[in-house]
């Protein structure tokens, strides 16, 4: 006998769920965590990010990240990125990081990774942060990997959002009533709070799911792009259509030794300060290889999509490649891709956004355990079987 597509869904609903809860409620409640990571960071640690008194004129980049690697508590480790603020109260941030994707747990990731906060007028440490040890980088990692490492971790909770995304789309089909009347209409939206605590349990469930359905999608989307390589690439290259492929920029080797590596260094940063006006904050990855570029973001305000980005050539200081959002060349697919932190976020919509986003995950949070508790419930319902014993 062929199932129905509620009853279908149904199954889909019960098993998908059974299967991934527990994990979708690690991701989701170490979501509400981070839903205001930066903002809770500046209140707990004000000294790391904000300087007492304003100086007259930076010092250069070059010079800054030399302290920055000097302070550094292993020897021989280099400053890989740069963020700086638009605001003159803030310090700078040097950041040096290396992983090992193949390790099975969060302390074997991380080989090292340090974070180094300076006074851009005076060149004083603020603090150096041994970020593995930081409060917001272990949930982060829980949130993405489980402290399983890359390989374990980040597949499980690929597949758990995966399954999750099923789970939002056969609700949404159960949750429609097979028979439409004012008494079902009034159920769908609102919850019995006068009922017994299991139609309470279940009204959370129902009710609470449906409003926080379409910003689970969009996060549970924004996930799988992360995690799925090739569901990135096919989504990319099929909105772009055809739109010009991207090129990656490439520095060229000089034929003679490179003596001005602090001259391009000091005149990026120079650069980056000048566009610096009306904009939030700027980030510059150093180069990587002999033939990496240096990588200015600039961003523009919250929305971390609104950026100008540039490679410059690590010997020459030319640029190699810009990119604005707004520009109209840009396929839709490349589009999408760049406003897919803000989309998981919710960023993409405002502060309005965040706070929705922060309450369906605190819903998404919830909904494994009450549906678990109406399994359970229906289950002791279930008559036994009784055995009919025939007299011969």
């Amino acid at each position: 006998m062929k199932l129905t597509l509620r009853k279908a869904a149904l199954q889909l609903h019960l098993w998908l769920g059974l299967t991934s809860g527990l994990v979708v409620v690690i991701m989701a409640a170490t979501g509400c965590i981070l839903a205001f990571e930066e903002e809770l960071k500046h209140l707990v640690h004000p000294d790391r990010y904000f300087i007492k008194a304003v100086g007259d004129k930076k010092l250069s980049l070059s010079e800054l990240s030399a302290k920055a690697e000097k302070a550094l508590p292993e020897e021989g480790l280099k400053i890989k990125r740069v963020q700086l603020s638009s605001d003159p109260n803030r310090t700078y941030i040097f950041r040096t990081l290396k992983m090992d994707n193949d390790a099975l747990t969060y302390w074997g990731t991380y080989l090292y990774y340090y974070r180094v906060y300076i006074d851009p007028y005076t060149g004083k440490v603020h603090e150096v942060e041994d970020v593995k040890h930081d409060f917001f980088e272990i949930v982060l990692d829980l949130h993405r990997r489980l402290l399983l490492g890359e390989k374990i971790g980040k597949t499980i909770t690929g597949y758990s959002t995966l399954m999750l995304a099923i789970i939002l789309f056969s609700g949404l089909i159960i949750w429609y009533p097979k028979k439409m009347s004012k008494n079902m209409l009034k159920g769908m939206f609102f919850i019995k709070t006068s009922a017994s605590w299991k139609r309470v349990n279940y009204d959370l469930h129902n009710v609470l799911g449906f409003y926080a359905v379409i910003s689970l999608i969009l996060i549970s989307y924004s996930a799988l792009i992360w995690n799925f390589e090739n569901v990135d690439k096919w989504m990319k290259n099929t909105l772009n259509g055809n739109a010009p492929a991207e090129q990656k920029a490439k520095s060229s080797i000089p034929s003679e030794e490179f003596t001005n590596k602090e001259f391009i260094l000091n005149s990026i940063g120079q650069k980056v300060e000048k566009n610096l006006i009306n904009k939030k904050s700027a980030l510059i990855n150093f180069p990587r290889t002999d033939e990496g570029t240096y990588y200015a973001e600039l961003t523009y305000g919250n929305k971390q999509y609104q950026n100008e980005q540039y490679n410059i050539d690590q010997y020459s200081g030319k640029i190699l490649k810009h990119q604005a959002y707004k520009d109209e060349k840009i396929g839709y697919g490349t589009a999408l891709r760049e406003r897919n932190y803000d989309l998981h976020t919710g960023s993409i919509f405002g502060f309005s956004g965040r706070i929705i986003y922060l309450l369906a995950a605190m819903i998404a949070t919830s909904l494994p355990i009450t549906g678990f508790i109406i399994y359970v419930n229906r289950k002791k319902k279930k008559p036994k079987k009784k055995l009919h014993i025939k007299n011969k």
